[in-house]
């Protein structure tokens, strides 16, 4: 689990920092949709390594087993206490996403308790400026005009002064239309997912840095739409801007102007747009950007099994010093009760040598489960080596067999002491434990 997060976290890093990096540039090239598609980079990255693994072959590889004996057995002492460092880390994680998940609640649940029904005097007003309004969607908030994510639909907050505030038909049509694009591409649900993304990401500093170029990047491709349908209303549009007073942004809220914005959307209103052509050949190049990404940072590269016979090809295998480093313990009250067996165990990793699942083969397993158990535990930390077909690497499936017997081939049985005696090195003999009783003052 701890290793399925820091691939998801480092996912998220690799995807915030290339969006920062060429969010400028594509929007020169491509124009401000094609740089708003970019952010689904990060948010694909993160999810990548939830993908499912692709099937393994059921030909599998036996590699040379492993024998495990008890050098002697004794009363099981305590294990010893450890902190674990990472399971603290992740509890720290998980109580600042709470709190940032309870944050947005409180802050969505306030919006909605301020909001208000149109007054009447604007059922003639409104479908004069923007005949597709649906009027049921229109609230009156102070924080508007602005787009709030709801269900079934987005509704649309208007200040109680809108009239007065846009005083002209024109104007109050251009905002409206602001509004309407807003909503009809979705951008109210995209703010939700940039918002719960920042509560997940709340330690991470690109994080913070990405929140504010996220909303000016939304909000410029929602301009770039909205004068391609009325490029004679450019004048109007700037003007409308300017005689806006600019909004802190507030969670879960799309907010017509905010207050560091208004600099690059009058700019952006002043360049020439790109062509159709060049706006689908960014969203093409986007498309593949996202897909290669997938590819890499999954780590789904296609897994096939290495048999021998196949030309410039090895066997996928266990590495020797991990596994000799990390042998299975014999448990002591196995040892005792004289028990043998052989533990055949069924792995499989993909073409990075990571263990994408591991089991108790039945067939050629003799062991009892507490052996089974033990050998489980060992080869859940050796490490693997991927096999090689012409010159790449390939997972594979493999078979470990693992011999438990309480003596080495060519070894005399070792002493096994009882429970409740101990092992004097010295005299090499068991001692029985004595406990003597407190005796009282």
């Amino acid at each position: 689990m701890t290793e399925l997060l820091l691939r998801m976290l480092c996912g998220a890093t690799l995807g915030l920092a290339l969006v920062l990096l060429v969010r400028r540039p594509v929007r020169r090239v491509f124009g401000a949709g094609p740089a708003f598609t970019l952010w689904l980079l990060p948010v694909a990255l993160m999810l990548a390594p939830l993908l499912p693994q692709q099937l393994m072959p059921a030909a599998m590889v036996v590699l040379p087993g492993l024998t495990v004996s008890p050098r002697m057995v004794t009363a099981v002492a305590s294990p010893a206490v450890t902190i674990n460092w990472t399971h603290g880390l992740v509890a720290v994680w998980l109580l600042g996403v709470a709190f940032g998940l309870l944050r947005l609640a409180f802050h969505y649940f306030k919006l909605l308790r301020g909001l208000r029904a149109p007054p009447a005097a604007w059922s003639y007003m409104l479908p004069e400026a923007a005949p597709n309004l649906d009027a049921r969607r229109v609230r009156v908030h102070g924080a508007g005009p602005a787009v709030l994510w709801a269900l079934p639909r987005a509704l649309i907050l208007l200040p109680g002064d809108f009239a007065e505030r846009f005083d002209n038909a024109t104007t109050r049509g251009l905002v409206l239309r602001h509004e309407l694009t807003h909503a009809r591409r979705g951008d109210a649900w995209w703010t939700l997912v940039m918002e719960i993304a920042s509560v997940l990401l709340w330690f991470h500093p690109l994080a913070w840095v990405a929140r504010p170029r996220f909303r000016l990047d939304q909000e410029l491709a929602c301009d770039a739409t909205s004068l391609r349908e009325l490029p004679e209303r450019k004048a109007t549009y700037a003007q409308a801007l300017l005689d806006s007073v600019a909004a802190q942004p507030l969670p879960a809220l799309i907010p017509w102007l905010a207050e560091p914005q208004l600099k690059e959307r009058l700019a952006m209103i002043a360049c020439i747009p790109p062509g159709a052509l060049r706006r689908r050949a960014g969203f093409v190049a986007i498309a593949a950007l996202l897909a290669g990404g997938l590819y890499a940072v999954g780590g789904q590269t296609p897994v096939q099994a290495a048999t021998q016979g196949q030309s410039s090809s090895t066997q996928p295998s266990v590495d020797i010093t991990s596994k000799n480093h990390n042998p299975p313990v014999y448990p002591g009250d196995a040892a005792r009760a004289g028990k043998q067996g052989v533990v055949m165990l069924a792995v499989t990793v993909n073409a990075k040598g990571k263990m994408t699942s591991l089991a108790v083969d039945p067939n050629g397993t003799t062991a009892d489960p507490e052996l089974q158990a033990a050998a489980l535990v060992a080869a859940g930390n050796w490490k693997f080596i991927p096999g090689l077909k012409n010159g790449k690497p390939v997972g594979g499936s493999m078979k470990v067999p693992v011999r438990f017997a309480l003596s080495m081939p060519g070894q005399p049985k070792p002493k096994l002491c009882p429970a409740s005696t101990q092992f004097v090195a010295s005299t090499k003999q068991c001692v029985k434990l004595i406990h003597l009783a407190p005796t009282s003052s």
